[in-house]
């Protein structure tokens, strides 16, 4: 949904908590997928090919999941997860799992949520900076390996902007437009030139013209506010758009264009929007991620179908999802699980629509997931 309406405002992971909202978010929660460890919090640990509602509730406002969690915002700024409660990924003090939403504490100036391997990072109202969960490359930005089971502030700061985590690591942008990154550096995935793991942040580069990020498997893509597209980390597949298959520790230009709007990454593959409602993928593509109608991997940007209305795109393990300007959901990729929502398991290697419905807004996956947690 677009700034301005009926739903109230847009904002995805990867968001700018300054942004402004110029109505009261509220959705409804729906989930489907894998759901072993409880994380589709729908009170049992049963899986689902098709979008069921998270209780009866309409009042969200933002969500996220990590590896085998799920986490949401109220509009009322409360907090809540569920799912795989290993090294404390819920932020509930312990490491137990739970299969329905549990608020985390009582604070209620929470305002968006994004879900790693097993730890999490949510933002609040005055701009700072709160993780928790596994931390054992650093990926928590505490200067230290040790886990935490409750919401831990990183630094002081209170100029945090969009934020992106992946497997193990973290980049986030600041309101000055600099990037940051922290966490595992496997294949040179925070961009620093090297490959040595950070506890603390660590900015990349000298640029201040920052504007979208996405943290894949073990790769990292952003735009620019120029509109250049880049990528930097694992590229064993292509998955960095580059025509090749050789690893780059700091960022690399994507082609010449500065069109590219929006980005999303999964597992080892890399989606991005451009400013005229294209959508384009590349990278691993061995259950039809890329959308493409094959299971033939791509070392360069290719358009998924002609449609020229993509509004939203998400990553997964090997499954994606994707909105249009009208709202309609659609998925494709891996299904072992029933994760696009057909009601089957079958893969999909080009984009299929979620049901009839229209309405869908807030996507919600990560590169570890099985998993579809989507805001209607």
């Amino acid at each position: 949904m677009p700034i301005g309406s009926d739903k109230g405002s847009f904002i995805k992971p990867g968001f700018d908590p300054l942004a402004a909202q110029t109505t009261e978010t509220v959705f409804s929660l729906f989930s489907w997928g894998l759901n072993n460890r409880g994380h589709l919090g729908l009170g049992d640990t049963v899986d689902r090919s098709s979008p069921v509602q998270v209780g009866a509730t309409n009042a969200w406002a933002q969500v996220g999941n990590g590896a085998g969690s799920g986490l949401a915002v109220t509009p009322a700024g409360t907090l809540y997860s569920w799912g795989y409660g290993y090294s404390g990924a819920l932020g509930l003090g312990d490491t137990a799992n739970r299969s329905s939403p549990v608020q985390v504490g009582a604070l209620t100036t929470w305002l968006d949520v994004v879900g790693g391997t097993y730890f999490s990072a949510a933002f609040k109202t005055d701009g700072t900076l709160w993780m928790w969960g596994y931390n054992g490359f650093g990926s928590l930005g505490q200067g230290n390996t040790t886990a935490q089971s409750s919401p831990v502030q990183v630094g002081a700061l209170t100029t945090w902007s969009k934020l992106s985590t992946g497997s193990n690591n973290t980049l986030a942008i600041k309101t000055d437009g600099t990037l940051w990154a922290w966490g595992s550096n496997t294949h040179g995935l925070l961009g620093l030139g090297n490959t040595t793991d950070y506890s603390s942040p660590v900015q990349v580069g000298s640029l201040t013209t920052w504007s979208k990020i996405a943290s894949g498997y073990q790769h990292s893509l952003a735009i620019t506010t120029d509109g250049k597209l880049y990528a930097w980390g694992y590229n064993g597949v292509g998955n960095l758009g580059l025509g090749n298959t050789t690893n780059y520790s700091s960022p690399v230009q994507v082609g010449s264009l500065t069109t590219w709007l929006d980005v999303a990454a999964g597992r080892e593959y890399s989606l991005a929007i451009k400013t005229d409602g294209t959508l384009w993928s590349w990278g691993h593509n061995t259950n039809g991620q890329l959308g493409q109608g094959n299971t033939t991997s791509y070392s360069s940007p290719v358009q998924v179908g002609a449609l020229t209305t993509w509004l939203d795109v998400a990553g997964g393990r090997y499954h994606t999802l994707a909105t249009t300007t009208d709202s309609k959901l659609y998925a494709w990729g891996y299904n072992s699980h029933g994760q696009l929502g057909q009601g089957n398991t079958t893969n999909t290697s080009s984009p299929v629509q979620v049901g009839a419905l229209t309405g869908w807004s807030v996507l919600s996956s990560m590169p570890a997931s099985r998993e579809s947690i989507v805001l209607f």
